[in-house]
């Protein structure tokens, strides 16, 4: 039997799942403090975290004062673990599932941070020209090669000088694809950081800006 249209089950980028919402209740410990967050269908990793995110979570190395993004922020679990390290500085996390984008305001909440917001939309039109210390992201692959492009393409537009790039992916999602394709790209800027459970963590950081050639004060003739 072929379920009705309205039925079927939301891809997680979906900008308004029609999925019944289905709600539950997920911990998890950071640092040694026990994170609680409510997830719900129509929404990425709506049965807990997944390995790559948690993979992503434990390579953050967000200083205290950074300022992080977060892209494709899901219920929160990401831009939240920031948050926590990032004490004296600020956390901006995006999506374009209003749903997730609720989560996440919701999962703020209840974990009491207070240093990070949520933004609605794709990619990083709601930041506009912002730029970051960090950017991190779980990309949305199902959402197709051209998306995740586009998004390593405009990730250098919103980091500052000595900001960096960390994604995650595996190899059935084409992360070697995209590592080559960063290489390329921000070469030779590009690491693998963190490996497990098939998973990688990029690391991509912008080249150094060419330094300015000092001009010779002219010589006074005579």
């Amino acid at each position: 039997m072929t379920r009705a249209r309205d039925e079927a089950p939301d891809q997680y980028f979906t900008e308004r799942p029609r999925s019944r919402s289905a709600r539950r209740e997920l911990r998890f410990l950071y640092r040694g403090e026990m994170l609680s967050f409510v997830v719900d269908s129509g929404v990425f990793a709506a049965h807990g975290l997944d390995p790559g995110t948690a993979l992503l979570i434990e390579n953050l190395a967000v200083g205290r004062s950074d300022r992080v993004l977060e892209v494709g922020c899901g219920w929160g679990a990401v831009g939240i673990a920031a948050a926590r390290s990032a004490r004296d500085g600020t956390v901006v996390m995006t999506d374009i599932n209003h749903r997730a984008a609720r989560l996440a305001q919701l999962n703020l909440m209840r974990n009491d941070v207070r240093n990070a917001t949520v933004l609605t939309g794709p990619l990083f039109e709601p930041v506009g020209d912002g730029r970051f210390d960090l950017i991190a992201t779980n990309p949305p692959y199902r959402a197709g090669r051209e998306l995740v492009l586009r998004l390593l393409e405009d990730a250098p537009a919103h980091l500052t000088p000595a900001g960096r790039l960390l994604l995650v992916g595996k190899g059935s999602q084409g992360i070697r694809f995209y590592q080559a394709w960063l290489a390329e790209h921000w070469a030779p800027n590009v690491r693998v950081a963190a490996r497990g459970s098939g998973y990688r963590v990029l690391e991509a950081t912008l080249p150094p800006a060419p330094r300015a050639t000092p001009r010779r004060p002219a010589r006074r003739r005579g």
